[in-house]
């Protein structure tokens, strides 16, 4: 007897028009969710429905954080307006960053310095959003914020923080969130400039850094190393797996710079002193890279992911605390809450599959150029 979260999957395949071919769970995949982490998804969602508010956002004006909030469910495989429990509450968090879209095609109303941040990051959302539903309303939005990604892309490939374009982009984050969105489009069928996309890959690889920086002589492939925050400079977990999330995505699966992040980044989830210092942005890469990796990463590390977050998920008898995680270190009050508790549910239901990325998309001739690594 098929189980309920794979007949919503097909169900999901066959009213979507544009999406990409429905995914075949792997036989193996029951390890991948348990019964008490079904349980801690559907209680992050209660919370998240129970605190989102008639106008959908949470009470921030930060479209990035209402994205994240969005995906949440969309990951879970709810879609707008369908369902009793959840299609209400997608609907209203769509439309509000729907609304505030700007003619430009711009996805921010908070500072200016969060322009390319929470731009990146709705419009990912929206491609998933409109794989998933062919709501006809993302369309013409998704259409500018793309326009606008490529319209701000810096000379160098990267992109700055504010929508304009630059000598150079900034910093390893943008990059990756602007690809995201880009890849994000491809799998809703949308048309994407290889010309963008490789400029950005090529960036990517260049925020790889050897773990004793670059010397002459030095040969990298043999040495530890990571992608970074900066080329050449900050490491991190987080940029250690956006690095590597990107490259996948853009299906450069033989690229030796993916390995050797992956040791840096497992080796941080086994350990539980580091696992338990992990914020929202950390485990919202990490659990990415992990299942884009996929093989035996996925297979030992995913299980250690998902068992924190199951045990570190606040259970209350008040309806306003049950269901939610907290501990968001970058962000706080509700939207830190929202942040947190929205990317905890995204990593517990990663292993449905039901999002577009997450699925074989399109690639195609975007891995042209790409494949002359350097």
């Amino acid at each position: 007897m098929p189980s309920r979260r794979k007949l919503i999957a097909l169900a999901l395949c066959l009213v979507t028009l544009v999406a990409p071919a429905c995914y075949a769970a792997p036989k193996d995949s029951d390890w991948e969710i348990t019964p008490d982490s079904e349980r801690a998804l559907d209680r992050g969602l209660k919370w998240l429905t129970a605190n989102q508010g008639s106008d959908g956002n949470w009470g921030s004006n930060d479209l990035g954080l209402v994205s994240m909030g969005t995906l949440a469910y969309l990951a879970a495989g709810h879609t707008p307006g369908r369902g009793k429990e959840y299609g209400p509450a997608v609907e209203r968090s769509l439309s509000f960053i729907l609304k505030k879209a700007k003619p430009s095609g711009l996805l921010n109303i908070s500072d200016g310095q969060r322009d390319m941040y929470n731009h990146g990051l709705s419009t990912f959302v929206l491609g998933q959003a409109y794989g998933m539903s062919n709501d006809q309303r993302i369309g013409p939005v998704l259409d500018r914020a793309l326009k606008l990604i490529a319209a701000t892309q810096c000379k160098d490939g990267g992109w700055d923080y504010r929508a304009a374009s630059q000598e150079r982009g900034h910093d390893l984050s943008l990059v990756v969130m602007q690809a995201k969105a880009l890849r994000s489009a491809v799998d809703s069928g949308l048309e994407v400039s290889p010309e963008v996309t490789d400029a950005a890959i090529k960036t990517v690889r260049e925020h790889y850094t050897p773990r004793g920086g670059r010397s002459a002589g030095t040969d990298v492939k043999k040495e530890p190393g990571q992608f970074t925050y900066n080329a050449g400079g900050q490491g991190t977990t987080a940029m250690a797996a956006a690095g590597v999330v990107c490259l996948q995505e853009f299906g450069q699966y033989d690229d030796w710079r993916i390995a050797k992040s992956m040791e840096y980044v497992t080796m941080r989830i086994k350990n539980k002193d580091d696992l338990d210092k992990f914020d929202a942005y950390t485990l919202y890469y990490v659990a990415q890279a992990l299942y884009q990796v996929g093989g035996k990463d996925w297979r030992e590390c995913y299980p250690i992911l998902r068992d924190h977050l199951v045990a570190k998920q606040i259970r209350s008898s008040e309806r306003a605390s049950d269901g939610k995680w907290t501990g968001e270190h970058r962000v706080g009050g509700l939207p830190g809450e929202l942040y947190i508790t929205s990317v905890s549910c995204f990593v517990l239901a990663i292993p449905n599959r039901y999002l577009p990325i997450l699925q074989e998309g399109k690639i195609g001739s975007l891995n042209s150029a790409a494949a002359a690594k350097p």
